[in-house]
């Protein structure tokens, strides 16, 4: 480690994609200026757009333009260097991957930029950068981030708990979106994966909805069935011409059953009802506007979080009911990773099967 008058250097061990399938491992220097943290993972999760970098998924002119990358953006790490009075070196954090450009900047919120200054939020700022999107992420020895977006972990909440912060904030962020409306409002959430998971977990540990008020939809009945706090149907038999509508509906299906689920929750809401699209897909999808029109539907985009979310999920995860519901997305067992090979077997394994519960590495540097 290399000491300069403003700025500390540290060297990285990096797992890059240098094309889909192609993984080595190579060395990065990173320098750490006033105000950023370094951090080293201890624990990742492989998330579905990681296997789409890896697997090249992506648009040609996408990877041409954001490879050679380290992938993951969900995980925790110990601080090993800070240069932040606020941060502690040996303190548990989770990384926020989304960091907005006053962050990086060391400036104020306000002086950014409209998103950052308006009601968009941080995780839509101008000049912001994701981890394993645009610039090298979570898979690598040493991480530096603003101190910002390094949240410490309660000692109440267990690391492979903490782990799914990330995908826990999104859905938090979604469902924030429409927050005025968590007194009374019914909800449906269209999607038995992970992300359609954890939003309904969302909406059942902080916005309170019960099964009384919140409707999950899967197409797989095994899955569906952990949404043990909602009501569940298979959307393959449901009726929704003759349905109770509801107030909110979330599309956390992605890809080829975008088109499905966003139509199915447009039969599905009241007038003057919300739809959130949360589904990622590569490829435009055609949906019912008139009954958008007739019903007057508002239609919200939610993709990302920022720091404030991240703490808010915290907060939800020290609760042992909240600990339980999400420990059914958790592995039996998590997959070491003490060099680039287990790396490679362990993004080709996830690649392979898709498997309801995440994939969660734990780091051995």
């Amino acid at each position: 480690m290399k000491e300069q008058t403003t700025t500390t250097i540290v060297p990285s061990r990096a797992y890059r994609l240098l094309q889909p399938k192609l993984i080595r491992e190579v060395v990065l220097e990173h320098t750490v200026p006033d105000g950023y943290v370094v951090v080293e993972p201890t624990l990742a999760s492989i998330c579905h757009a990681d296997l789409r970098y890896y697997t090249g998924q992506r648009r040609p002119e996408a990877l041409a333009r954001k490879l050679p990358m380290s992938l993951l953006h969900e995980g925790i790490g110990k601080v090993v260097v800070s240069r932040d009075a606020g941060c502690k070196e040996g303190q548990n954090v989770v990384i926020v991957p989304n960091m907005p450009g006053y962050m990086l900047d060391g400036t104020k919120r306000e002086d950014c930029c409209p998103a950052c200054r308006g009601a968009a939020g941080d995780n839509y700022c101008y000049r912001g950068r994701f981890l394993g999107s645009g610039i090298d992420g979570i898979a690598q020895r040493r991480i530096v981030v603003p101190a910002g977006c390094a949240i410490p972990v309660p000692e109440e909440v267990p690391d492979e708990i903490a782990v799914l912060t990330e995908l826990c904030s999104v859905s938090y962020q979604a469902i924030t979106r429409v927050k005025e409306r968590w007194g009374n409002m019914s909800a449906a959430v269209f999607g038995d994966g992970p992300v359609g998971y954890l939003t309904a977990a969302m909406l059942h540990h902080a916005a309170g909805l019960g099964q009384d008020r919140l409707l999950a939809f899967g197409a797989i009945e095994e899955k569906l069935e952990q949404f043990q706090f909602a009501r569940r149907e298979l959307v393959q038999q449901f009726d929704f011409g003759a349905a109770e509508p509801v107030d909110v509906a979330v599309e956390c299906t992605g890809g080829r059953f975008s088109e499905s689920a966003v139509n199915q929750a447009i039969d599905l809401l009241k007038p003057g009802g919300v739809l959130i699209l949360m589904g990622v897909t590569e490829e435009r999808v055609p949906i019912n506007t008139r009954d958008i029109l007739e019903k007057g539907i508002t239609v919200i985009g939610s993709s990302r979080s920022m720091s404030r979310d991240f703490q808010a999920v915290m907060e939800l995860m020290r609760r042992p009911t909240c600990q339980e519901t999400l420990r059914r997305l958790l592995p039996e067992r998590t997959k070491p990773v003490r060099k680039v090979e287990d790396y490679i077997e362990a993004m080709e394994e996830a690649a392979a099967h898709r498997d309801w519960k995440k994939t969660v590495l734990q780091f051995h540097w």
